[in-house]
């Protein structure tokens, strides 16, 4: 289900940025969970404000809701929590003197940093993060799940930037290890207690964990190793699609930072209603009106096709009212590429509301001869 961010942090969807991180602040220390606070709703909150405090985003959420996927996730105390040399809670940094923010992922990272769950100290890391994945949703006809299609859009993401390639380093320029946390990405965190005290590690802040920077960071994308800027996709709609079937595209996604694999692109898809058919699984079923002396006799009556072309049904002598005939292989091409189901046609008969005085004439002496 969507999400509202700018209800989750009640703010008019016009509100201005100091509105806005005003508006989280509140939120944040009502909720915070040191505090006694809901969780899920400190989450929550979180994750509205990375989304709207992001210019980049915030136009993007606008333009596409949560289908352009947010990922990235609940995430950041701001100055509130964790900040300074020395936090509000009491931890000292393992480098004295930093000032910063620390960003989270998601309330498991929070509740990681909180309680030193999880990390391995000393490791080096080299391992760039990977890139966003983005959800979009398209509409096709029933037509076009049937015989397969070609479908155009463009939509605005981060790709490689062209001057670095993805390095996040000015060309010419080297890639060092980060100086704070030794290449590691992280660094150690101190806490003193009357028990004692302890010690953990969190995401460096540096470096936000990759355990590496530019010696000089790239001129066009500032050290991210990405660009924003419009891309057209074209998406193959595989014949026999369902709706909201989704097809994953692999690395079509949000480019990794400084060098990350690209994420993925999911495409749900919807069918439009069809003024014909009906399709159910790899069937269609279809409804045929016959008159009164096709019902009683039998006769051969057109049928449309999903082809486009239409087919001669032979109705049987005595034919009652929603009577079913199967056509055997004329449904929806399976998505496996083989085979077709059925389509499946109920006859209707009518039951005409004017007659002319012959006709009347003609039922006058049918019902006469008991009919």
């Amino acid at each position: 289900m969507s999400k509202d961010y700018y209800k989750i942090l009640g703010v008019e969807k016009g509100a201005t940025a100091d509105e806005i991180k005003k508006a989280y602040r509140n939120l944040a220390h009502k909720y915070h969970p040191d505090k006694g606070g809901d969780a899920e709703k400190f989450k929550e909150i979180n994750e509205a404000y990375q989304i709207l405090s992001d210019k980049d985003k915030r136009t993007q959420y606008d333009q596409f809701g949560t289908a352009f996927d947010n990922r990235q996730g609940a995430g950041g105390f701001g100055g509130g929590g964790f900040g300074g040399a020395t936090g509000q809670d009491g931890w000292f940094w393992g480098r004295p003197g930093a000032d910063f923010d620390v960003q989270f992922e998601d309330l498991g990272d929070v509740m990681e940093q909180m309680f030193g769950f999880g990390g391995q100290p000393g490791k080096k890391r080299r391992d760039p993060k990977k890139g966003k994945d983005i959800r979009l949703d398209i509409e096709i006809t029933l037509e076009e799940a049937f015989n397969g299609a070609q479908k155009e859009f463009t939509i605005s993401k981060n790709n490689t930037c062209p001057r670095c390639a993805g390095s996040g380093a000015e060309p010419g320029t080297k890639i060092k290890e980060c100086f704070s946390c030794r290449g590691t990405g992280q660094v150690q965190q101190i806490k003193k207690t009357f028990l004692g005290s302890f010690t953990k590690y969190v995401v460096c802040p540096e470096c936000q964990g990759e355990g590496y920077r530019p010696e000089k960071p790239c001129n066009v994308c500032a050290g991210e190793g990405r660009v924003k800027k419009d891309e057209t996709i074209k998406v193959a709609i595989p014949t026999g699609v369902d709706n909201n079937q989704v097809i994953k595209i692999e690395q079509r996604g949000e480019a990794g930072r400084r060098g990350g694999k690209p994420g993925d692109l999911y495409v749900r898809i919807f069918l439009k209603a069809h003024p014909i058919f009906e399709r159910k699984g790899d069937d269609l079923f279809v409804v045929r009106d016959i008159t009164m002396a096709q019902a009683a006799l039998g006769s051969e009556i057109e049928i449309p096709t999903i082809e486009g072309k239409s087919i001669l049904l032979k109705v049987s002598a005595g034919t009652e009212p929603g009577k079913v005939f199967r056509v055997t292989g004329k449904g929806i091409t399976r998505f496996s590429g083989y085979n077709r189901g059925n389509m499946y046609v109920t006859t209707n008969i009518e039951i005409p509301k004017k007659l002319s005085k012959k006709q009347k004439e003609l039922l006058e002496k049918l019902r006469e001869e008991g009919l």
